[in-house]
């Protein structure tokens, strides 16, 4: 049993069912807790030392046995009632967690990742993240997919799965958003023929025209008003386009759509600056992992292992 504490809720219990009694040294407590205070250790071998009665060995063993997977920290926030299943915003994104001293052939999910930090590949792990914002303002991640070059799928195909399996679980957000990576025509049209809507970043060169009748155009010519421009974005539809601009007068394009026809040709600037604040809570959980749950600090190479060291400290990460 793990016990942590949440901002605003009570103390949390995470319960492991187990089919018998366990006599493993290591447990998720201890864990997390080493995590937390160690952000910046160096894995199973200083836990060993800092605990002294367990062995660097039954530490690594822990990590390689459980097989924890998001639907367990999903059921006990359902079961402890800790988020709405209706009218939150589900977030979207994905993140790189450099390894450059790695071996690349003995550490399973390794790769090269493009980095926007580095603007340029990276050795690493890329972590695609489904980050829900629930309307009792918990904020918590409820699916994530560590990208595995030998499944030979996209991070596109990557959120879609994850988009069904959260549905099956009953979620029901009231909008979903992205950047635009996950803007493709096959990810807008599947949350479209689910009555949901999004807001996602799109590229300046994709098409969409203002009436059915004129030709198609690229956003970036389009002159968009602060309460923003009804277009119909080519493969989807309507949706309303928002442009942030910045000091240099670069504009970056946001694409919303809503179920209800009426309510998007009403949305302004304040829903676009809302549904754009909560985005940004994914991208300050990406760095709260990076920088204080030694997400990329790991020592072991089996992909079990990985899974395991990555799902613990998502229990500790709400906010």
């Amino acid at each position: 049993m793990c016990e942590l504490k949440i901002k605003g809720v009570s103390s949390v219990n995470f319960v492991r069912i187990l089919t018998k009694p366990s006599t493993a040294h290591c447990t998720i407590a201890l864990y997390v807790r080493y995590l937390l205070a160690q952000p910046q250790g160096s894995g199973c071998c200083e836990l060993s030392e800092i605990l002294k009665t367990v062995s660097h060995d039954s530490i690594n063993r822990f990590l390689c046995r459980e097989r924890y997977v998001p639907k367990d920290l999903f059921d006990e926030l359902i079961a402890q009632g800790w988020i709405e299943l209706v009218g939150g915003v589900l977030s979207g994104d994905d993140t790189v967690l450099e390894k450059p001293y790695a071996q690349r052939t003995a550490t399973a999910l390794l790769g090269y990742f493009w980095s926007s930090k580095a603007a340029k590949p990276v050795l690493g792990l890329s972590l695609v993240t489904l980050y829900y914002t629930s309307p009792n303002g918990l904020r918590v991640p409820i699916n994530d997919r560590l990208y595995d070059k030998a499944e030979s799928k996209t991070k596109n195909q990557y959120f879609q799965e994850m988009w069904q399996e959260v549905r099956q679980w009953g979620l029901r957000p009231r909008l979903v958003t992205s950047d635009t990576w996950y803007a493709a025509k096959a990810n807008l049209n599947l949350l479209k023929n689910d009555q949901t809507g999004f807001l996602v970043g799109v590229a300046k060169n994709r098409r969409v025209r203002l009436t059915s009748h004129q030709p198609y155009q690229r956003v970036e010519s389009l002159s968009v008003p602060e309460s923003g421009v009804l277009v119909y974005l080519k493969g989807v539809g309507q949706v309303k386009v928002f442009c942030q601009r910045f000091k240099n007068e670069s504009c970056r394009y946001y694409a919303l759509s809503l179920p209800d026809p009426e309510a998007l040709e009403t949305a302004g600037a304040s829903d676009f600056e809302q549904g754009h604040t909560l985005h940004w809570g994914i991208e300050c959980f990406h760095r709260a992992g990076k920088q204080l749950c030694a997400l990329r600090r790991f020592r072991v190479r089996s992909k079990e292992a990985i899974h395991t060291h990555f799902f613990v400290p998502y229990e500790p990460l709400w906010s």
